[in-house]
Protein backbone atom coordinates (compact mmCIF):
# COMPACT_ATOMS: atom_id res chain seq x y z
CA UNK A 1 0.00 0.00 0.00
CA UNK A 2 1.43 3.38 -0.95
CA UNK A 3 1.61 6.44 1.28
CA UNK A 4 -1.06 8.66 -0.39
CA UNK A 5 -3.58 5.82 -0.24
CA UNK A 6 -2.86 5.17 3.43
CA UNK A 7 -3.15 8.87 4.27
CA UNK A 8 -6.43 9.10 2.38
CA UNK A 9 -7.90 6.07 4.12
CA UNK A 10 -6.84 7.39 7.53
CA UNK A 11 -8.34 10.80 6.81
CA UNK A 12 -11.57 9.52 5.30
CA UNK A 13 -13.33 8.72 8.59
CA UNK A 14 -12.69 12.02 10.44
CA UNK A 15 -13.49 14.13 7.40
CA UNK A 16 -16.70 12.17 6.78
CA UNK A 17 -17.71 12.68 10.41
CA UNK A 18 -16.97 16.39 10.10
CA UNK A 19 -19.13 16.58 6.98
CA UNK A 20 -21.96 14.65 8.69
CA UNK A 21 -21.80 16.96 11.71
CA UNK A 22 -21.80 20.05 9.51
CA UNK A 23 -24.75 18.71 7.54
CA UNK A 24 -26.68 18.05 10.75
CA UNK A 25 -25.90 21.53 12.01
CA UNK A 26 -26.98 23.01 8.66
CA UNK A 27 -30.27 21.12 8.69
CA UNK A 28 -30.94 22.22 12.26
CA UNK A 29 -29.98 25.87 11.78
CA UNK A 30 -29.88 27.35 8.31
CA UNK A 31 -27.54 30.28 8.73
CA UNK A 32 -24.57 31.74 6.91
CA UNK A 33 -22.17 30.17 9.38
CA UNK A 34 -23.62 26.70 8.92
CA UNK A 35 -23.42 27.03 5.12
CA UNK A 36 -19.76 28.07 5.33
CA UNK A 37 -18.99 25.17 7.67
CA UNK A 38 -20.72 22.72 5.34
CA UNK A 39 -18.83 24.03 2.31
CA UNK A 40 -15.53 23.89 4.20
CA UNK A 41 -16.15 20.30 5.31
CA UNK A 42 -17.09 19.39 1.73
CA UNK A 43 -13.85 20.88 0.45
CA UNK A 44 -11.91 18.89 3.04
CA UNK A 45 -13.59 15.70 1.86
CA UNK A 46 -12.64 16.67 -1.70
CA UNK A 47 -8.99 16.85 -0.59
CA UNK A 48 -9.28 13.35 0.87
CA UNK A 49 -10.93 12.05 -2.30
CA UNK A 50 -8.14 13.60 -4.40
CA UNK A 51 -5.56 11.74 -2.32
CA UNK A 52 -7.60 8.56 -2.64
CA UNK A 53 -7.63 8.93 -6.44
CA UNK A 54 -3.90 9.57 -6.37
CA UNK A 55 -3.24 6.47 -4.27
CA UNK A 56 -5.43 4.25 -6.44
CA UNK A 57 -4.02 5.83 -9.62
CA UNK A 58 -7.47 6.77 -10.90
CA UNK A 59 -7.78 9.39 -13.64
CA UNK A 60 -4.08 9.45 -14.63
CA UNK A 61 -4.72 12.41 -16.92
CA UNK A 62 -5.15 14.62 -13.84
CA UNK A 63 -1.44 14.22 -13.07
CA UNK A 64 -1.90 13.39 -9.40
CA UNK A 65 1.17 14.25 -7.35
CA UNK A 66 2.83 16.23 -10.12
CA UNK A 67 3.55 19.93 -9.82
CA UNK A 68 1.56 22.26 -12.11
CA UNK A 69 -1.05 19.60 -12.91
CA UNK A 70 -4.82 19.73 -12.69
CA UNK A 71 -4.82 17.25 -9.80
CA UNK A 72 -2.34 19.35 -7.85
CA UNK A 73 -4.37 22.52 -8.26
CA UNK A 74 -7.65 20.77 -7.40
CA UNK A 75 -6.07 19.47 -4.21
CA UNK A 76 -4.48 22.83 -3.37
CA UNK A 77 -7.60 24.92 -3.99
CA UNK A 78 -9.78 22.52 -2.01
CA UNK A 79 -7.36 22.56 0.91
CA UNK A 80 -7.18 26.37 0.97
CA UNK A 81 -10.96 26.70 0.73
CA UNK A 82 -11.50 24.21 3.55
CA UNK A 83 -9.01 26.06 5.76
CA UNK A 84 -10.81 29.36 5.10
CA UNK A 85 -14.48 28.42 4.96
CA UNK A 86 -14.84 26.04 7.91
CA UNK A 87 -13.20 28.29 10.53
CA UNK A 88 -15.04 31.34 9.14
CA UNK A 89 -18.35 29.52 9.54
CA UNK A 90 -17.43 28.43 13.05
CA UNK A 91 -16.47 32.00 13.94
CA UNK A 92 -19.78 33.35 12.60
CA UNK A 93 -21.62 30.74 14.66
CA UNK A 94 -19.64 31.61 17.80
CA UNK A 95 -20.26 35.35 17.38
CA UNK A 96 -24.00 34.83 16.83
CA UNK A 97 -24.42 32.77 20.00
Amino acid sequence: MNAPLLKALLGLVPSSLLLAGSLTFFLKRRSTGSVLQLLGAGCLLLVILAHLCEGLRLFPGMGWGLEHSAGHYLDLCSAVLSLVLFPAGYLLHALAA
